[in-house]
């Protein structure tokens, strides 16, 4: 257990999420170097940081997921780190979770997120590809943690903690920063598996995720880079499959739907439900317009 491992945290304005974080950093029993990356927050994150024991990387503005972590795996890659463990800002994480990992020979690993408000259940720890569909079954999604206590190979593990072997970074690359939020760990995970990396869970790594913190735009703001990053995702690593035009089918749909509630709206009650399903179809139509525009990282994620 003498690797040098690295623990990313990137937040955006997530001061208080953060904090905790690192306080339960600090009971982690094997040794090791945190790095937060704060992504341009302005409520007051920097200075709090600055305060702690971990080394504050500023990015200036929001980078998102992918290029964010970025910063902190260039760093934790200069720094001549071994392993290097990138770990949501809206987690407390067990004393020994790096024990966990660290036990077993494998290049990436993802841990077992627990819900924080119902503990004895997973968030989830990953997904395997269903080209039927064209996304990702999940895999022990909201599921009992005491069912699932048995490693997997996966297509990928959750981004929510993924503890990976710096070398698979040295020869894989780093996450693609096009997709900003969502699809990007399992792109990154589906070009290590194709240069012949394993990925496993790893049930002794536990952790407590809040879930969703940082999706400060709610539904909407999701669906946008769900689908927009789906669609991007699928050319990457299914060129030529006709899955694209699966999606599209999907979206036009959509737009029935859309343009059929848009005509009724006033006329109807204007119940939240109603303005919210209004607002997310908008945003799933915006995802794929900005696809084929080709307009990714923040894009449309000021959705309001």
């Amino acid at each position: 257990m003498n690797s040098r491992t690295f623990i990313i945290l990137l937040n955006w304005n997530g001061k208080e999420d953060t904090l905790a974080c690192l306080k339960s950093l600090e009971k982690v029993t094997t040794p090791h170097k945190v790095v937060v990356v704060d992504n341009g927050s302005t409520d007051g994150s920097v200075e709090a940081f600055s305060q702690t024991d971990a080394h504050l990387i500023e990015t200036g503005e929001n980078l998102g997921y992918a290029e964010g972590n970025n910063v902190g795996i260039r760093y934790a890659l200069e720094q001549g780190a071994d392993t290097i463990f990138i770990l949501n800002n809206d987690t407390t994480v067990e004393p020994d979770i790096l024990e966990g990992f660290l036990k077993r020979d494998i290049p990436i690993q993802g841990g077992a997120a627990h819900l924080m408000d119902h503990p004895h259940f997973l968030d989830h720890l990953g997904g395997n590809w269903n080209a039927t569909k064209g996304s990702f079954d999940l895999v022990g999604a909201r599921a009992p943690a005491g069912e699932w206590t048995t490693p997997m190979a996966l297509d990928y593990v959750c981004g929510v903690a993924l503890f990976v072997k710096a070398q698979v970074f040295r020869d894989v690359g780093l996450f693609d920063p096009r997709f900003f939020l969502f699809w990007e760990e399992s792109d990154w995970c589906f070009r290590a598996k194709k240069k012949g990396y394993t990925i496993t869970t790893c049930p002794e790594a536990k952790l407590y995720h809040k879930v969703s913190a940082s999706f400060t735009g709610g539904k909407p703001h999701t669906s946008y880079f769900w689908w927009r990053n789906r669609l991007l995702w699928i050319e990457k690593n299914c060129p030529n499959s006709p899955l694209k035009w699966k999606v599209i089918k999907e979206a036009l749909h959509i737009l029935k739907l859309y343009l059929l509630k848009s005509l009724q709206y006033p006329f109807s009650k204007k119940t939240p439900e109603r303005r919210l399903r209004l607002r997310t179809y908008c945003a799933v139509l915006l995802g794929v317009r900005d696809y084929f525009l080709r307009r990714f990282g923040a894009g449309q994620g000021n959705l309001s």
